[in-house]
Parts: C-alpha cells; sequence; structure tokens
C-alpha cells in the first residue's frame, strides 16, 4: 500500500494543510471559482487528470516576470476573476512563483492552491508561501509572501520526471537536511538509499515527508526570512551564480548541490572547517555520486566561465552594498551566514572557488 502523510503549516494568516499521497489529485472537488494555470508541458504528460481549460503557461526561466504576471492576470479576468475566485497552480517551481505572485496581488490578493509536479517543489518550495520574479538579469529580484490555502502532493506526477529533475529535487531534500541538523541528513540518506535515484511512490513519499517536516521547523520559527530560515540558503548564492553563467542551462535543484559542493570549498579557503569534518565528507560524496546522473550539466560547468560567474554573483539580493553575503560551513559542519567585506582579496578567493568546482567536475 503507498504511503500518504498530511501536515499542517501554521502562518501569520492561518493554517494550512499539505496532503502527500499517489493519485489523489483526483480525490479533490472541484469548485465553480476555481481558475487553473497549468504548466503547458504538464498539461500535454497528464491531461486525463487536469481540467481542460486551464489558462497554459510556459515553465521557461524568462517566462518568470512582471509581463507574464500581467498576462495571466489579464486571461484570469477574461476568464471572470473576482474576489472569491481561488487561483490553482499545477506546475513546478516557475508555476509556483506565477501563481502565488499573481495570486497576492489579483484584486488585493485571493486565495490559490498548488499542486506541484516535480519532486524539487514538492520537497521545497511547496510550502513557505514565497514568490520569487525575475527582472532582467537580476534573478528573484521581486516577491513577496503569500501562503496557499491548501497543498496538493501526488507522487503519480514524478513517474514523468527525467533523472535530472529528480536529482534536483532530492539536492534540495539534502540541502534542507543538512541544515535541520545531522540526525535529519542522515534519515534522508537512508531514504534514499546508496546515493541511487528512488523511483518507487512510496521511497518518494518518504522523502518529501520528511523533507517537509524539517523544512515546517525552519517556516514556523521564521516565516519571513530574518533568522534561522536563512540557514536554507546554503548553497544558493554560488547556485544563482552557475544558473546565471550558463544561461539557465543548468536547473535550479542541480545548480544547488553544485553550490553546496563550492561553498564547502570555500569555506575551507577561508579557514573556516577542518577539511577532515565527517558530516561535510559525507554531504559532498553524496553530491558528487548524485551528479554522475547529469552528464550535461557536468558539461556546462566544466566550461564554466569564471568571470561571468563572479559576475552574477556579485549581483545576488542577498548581499549588502560593502560585503558579501553566504550560508557557510564551520567547523562543527554546521551552517552560518557570514559576511565578508568586498575586497580583491576575497573576490580572488570566490575566482579561486569557481576553478575548485570545474577540477572536482573533472574527477567525478
Amino acid at each position: 500500500m503507498l504511503n500518504s502523510f498530511n501536515l499542517t503549516i501554521k502562518t501569520s494568516h492561518g493554517k494550512y494543510n499539505v496532503k502527500i499521497g499517489n493519485k489523489i489529485i483526483e480525490e479533490r472537488n472541484l469548485q465553480f471559482n476555481e481558475i487553473w494555470i497549468t504548466d503547458t508541458n504538464v498539461a500535454s504528460l497528464h491531461a486525463e487528470r487536469l481540467v481542460n481549460d486551464s489558462i497554459l503557461q510556459e515553465a521557461l526561466e524568462d517566462k518568470k516576470s512582471l509581463d507574464s504576471v500581467s498576462n495571466l492576470i489579464q486571461k484570469i479576468r477574461h476568464k471572470g476573476g473576482n474576489r472569491d475566485t481561488v487561483i490553482i497552480g499545477v506546475g513546478g517551481g516557475i508555476i509556483q512563483d506565477l501563481s502565488t505572485f499573481v495570486a497576492s496581488c489579483y484584486m488585493r490578493g485571493v486565495d490559490w492552491v498548488y499542486y506541484p509536479t516535480t519532486l524539487l517543489g514538492m520537497v521545497d518550495s511547496c510550502i513557505g508561501g514565497k514568490s520569487s520574479i525575475n527582472a532582467g538579469k537580476f534573478k528573484n529580484i521581486i516577491g513577496n509572501f503569500h501562503p496557499p490555502i491548501e497543498v496538493i502532493i501526488d507522487t503519480n506526477f514524478c513517474t514523468t520526471l527525467s533523472n535530472e529533475q529528480i536529482v534536483d529535487g532530492l539536492f534540495e531534500a539534502a540541502k534542507i537536511s543538512y541544515a535541520h541538523s545531522q540526525n535529519s541528513f542522515k534519515k534522508y540518506l537512508s531514504l534514499v538509499g546508496n546515493h541511487r535515484l528512488p523511483r518507487e511512490e512510496d521511497a518518494l513519499s518518504a522523502i518529501i515527508e520528511h523533507s517537509l517536516s524539517k523544512k515546517k521547523f525552519f517556516i514556523e520559527k521564521d516565516e519571513f526570512d530574518k533568522g534561522i530560515r536563512l540557514k536554507l540558503n546554503f548553497g544558493h548564492t554560488f547556485a544563482h551564480a552557475i544558473e546565471g553563467a550558463t544561461s539557465y542551462k543548468i536547473s535550479h535543484g542541480v545548480a544547488v548541490g553544485l553550490g553546496m559542493l563550492a561553498a564547502a570549498k570555500f569555506s575551507a579557503r577561508l579557514g573556516l572547517i577542518d577539511k577532515n569534518q565527517d558530516s561535510i565528507s559525507t554531504l559532498e560524496n553524496h553530491i558528487r555520486a548524485l551528479l554522475k546522473y547529469v552528464p550535461t550539466a557536468l558539461a556546462e560547468i566544466a566550461a564554466l566561465d569564471c568571470s561571468e560567474a563572479i559576475n552574477c554573483l556579485e549581483s545576488d539580493k542577498k548581499h549588502l552594498s560593502d560585503h558579501y553575503t553566504f550560508v557557510l560551513l564551520n567547523h562543527t559542519g554546521e551552517l552560518e551566514k557570514i559576511q565578508l567585506e568586498k575586497s580583491s582579496a576575497h573576490k580572488e578567493l570566490i575566482l579561486f572557488t569557481f576553478n575548485d568546482l570545474r577540477r572536482i567536475i573533472d574527477e567525478i
């Protein structure tokens, strides 16, 4: 029998339920006031399971923009959307960001429900209520908080995911588990099992439940990203630079895995960690093992323009005017928010770190 789980997430706006199971999208009763925004690819792959009058949206990085938000709002209005409308977002992270943002500002805010269709969305972004929209080359520079009223995680969507999309989700689950505690990370590793790619829906359900239960800890303690939740930015500063420098040819989750490797190397270059720290070595070995499943991404990193990567890194929204902001590792293997002066010496260390990453890839 397939596993099913329920979680309740507490927010300043109230509570919402997260349901995890198999083929549960069909169990939900459709409401007359729903308007669906669906990833065009998901609509094609799962047409028989979805409503046939969705607003279709391409899930491309360059579509995560205010222009797309405006287009979606106009389409919702043409469909008769009003203050009682409930937006249903069906897709991965890009659809989630667009749906969240649209729901938050349409007629000053309407309710929305999320059906994540990628493993990355299921293990991570589906809870927390954040939206992030790009503006030109500036990634995730626009956004707000607007929690859903319900999240439905149907693992049957995972049957059409590629290896890279499974790796995307595992890297985010690994990051959340590592950020929470060493015991959480050990539990995650036991659920994944010998660095393989889990495909069984029971296994995926257990990984999703574990990851979300740990992320729940962070978002309920720090709903608006002011303190402990910032640990979940581990790997992201380098990841966003990698995405930008490769013109988003590397997917976000894989970039986060690479970013965690880079953060570990940068921490070592700064003298923050003991190179023999077991938990860090275990994390690095796990990331290297999963990267073998994404050869295209490895080729992109091998050809990475490190100077362009630094340019992208410097535009990250987390930095201050005179300091870089990173989440790095300390001598115990735990995560800490670190601010470093924007100096030529630190910039050189960042360049060395990107070169370290290229060398690691050559060894895989």
